[in-house]
């Protein structure tokens, strides 16, 4: 954390801006309370940010998060975290039948709710997903927005950890 600690406001940003999907004002509002302890403190306050943010700036993110399941090279704005992440769930490799099942669950969920379906695809598979976004659909759009930005939170602190172990690595 000594080297985390050290960066500039526009280093920390470029380093720690990807966390949160094409959000980087949180890593922004975040530096401000450097120094951090350790990797929680640093996650305890982006949430944190996340959590005081205005109502248009958390639905903006969420928002920002790709629809889970396209065919690659189809959503020009895919983050290659996103796209890693998705492939590492099998998202990439689904038979015409899956694809079709997660179109249509996408497409109601997006109707019901307005925003894309969120879930820390590293944390499942094509069957938790699949599971998930039916199970939620019973949501409330007020419920299902608070269990996006958990889920966001959930994708946050595994990008943060894959961003602080390569920095462990490099000299």
């Amino acid at each position: 954390m000594d080297r985390v600690n050290t960066l500039s406001t526009v280093q920390f940003v470029e380093l720690f801006g990807p966390i949160y999907e094409h959000s980087p004002w949180i890593a922004q509002r975040a530096h401000a309370h450097a120094p951090f302890a350790d990797m929680d403190a640093m996650l305890a306050v982006m949430r944190h940010e996340l959590d005081q943010a205005a109502d248009r700036e958390r639905m903006a993110l969420i928002r920002a998060h790709p629809e889970l399941a396209q065919r690659m090279g189809v959503d020009p704005t895919l983050t290659s975290a996103s796209a890693t992440e998705q492939a590492s769930a099998g998202l990439d490799r689904l038979t015409p039948d899956e694809f079709t099942t997660f179109r249509a669950l996408n497409d109601a969920y997006a109707a019901k709710f307005g925003i894309p379906f969120i879930i820390c695809v590293r944390r499942s598979d094509k069957d938790g997903i699949l599971n998930g976004m039916r199970t939620r659909m019973e949501n409330t759009p007020e419920a299902e927005q608070q269990a996006a930005l958990r889920e966001i939170n959930k994708i946050a602190a595994l990008r943060l950890a894959d961003v602080l172990a390569r920095l462990e690595q490099e000299p």
